[in-house]
């Protein structure tokens, strides 16, 4: 029983990590440099070096394959975003921009990321719902971090502080839509300094409203 459960000094589970993982990287490949409809069952299989049996050990079809891959990078921004503002200055436009750049950094230094999140995020109604829950759970990052922040009261106890924090994430999100499809003519750095302005500014405001 022990042989089965170990090979090479990897457990059986292991592997099958390493196979899902394998799957993911070749559909991240696939999508971003070649567009959803390019994502079958025989390539993403062929990308990964792996037979068919494998993808259906882990996934019930492409949409399922779409969502791992979507959830992935979700978790990959909050994380980012969280150390990022947890190692920022103590100041409100150094601790914005930190967190701002480091999620941004993380949609754009690999650009298949961004066709994932942004783009091929709205292909199907489930992408489109879990597209929506994520602004809300990025919306509530943003109140929660905001109200430690300034030391007001939380957005439970006052309904403008989610509207706020929903009003930037979403912005954000088509804004940074238009920028990767070049609608906006500025850098990168650009991007990240003009969004970091207009969170300390409405911040700033909201702060001030609530003291």
């Amino acid at each position: 029983m022990a042989a089965q459960r170990t090979y090479g000094g990897v457990s059986a589970q292991e592997r099958r990590a390493q196979r899902r993982s394998a799957l993911l990287e070749a559909a991240l490949d696939i999508i971003g440099t070649e567009g959803l409809d390019r994502l079958t069952v025989a390539g993403l299989c062929t990308r990964a070096g792996l037979n068919e049996r494998y993808y259906y050990e882990n996934f019930d079809g492409r949409e399922a394959v779409l969502i791992a891959l979507f959830d992935g990078i979700a978790e990959e921004l909050a994380t980012a975003i969280l150390a990022a503002a947890q190692d920022a200055p103590t100041d409100t436009y150094g601790r914005a921009h930190a967190a701002i750049a480091a999620g941004i950094h993380v949609l754009t230094d690999d650009p298949r990321k961004a066709q994932i999140a942004l783009i091929i995020s709205a292909a199907t109604p489930e992408l489109r719902a879990r597209t929506m829950d994520s602004i809300r759970g990025f919306a509530g990052l943003v109140a929660a971090e905001g109200s430690d922040f300034y030391s007001v009261a939380g957005p439970e106890a006052d309904p403008s502080i989610g509207f706020r924090a929903t009003y930037l994430v979403g912005g954000l999100v088509q804004t940074l839509t238009s920028w990767l499809h070049g609608d906006l003519p500025m850098t990168r750095d650009q991007l990240i300094d003009h969004t970091t302005e207009v969170f300390v500014l409405l911040g700033e405001d909201l702060a001030r409203r609530l003291r």
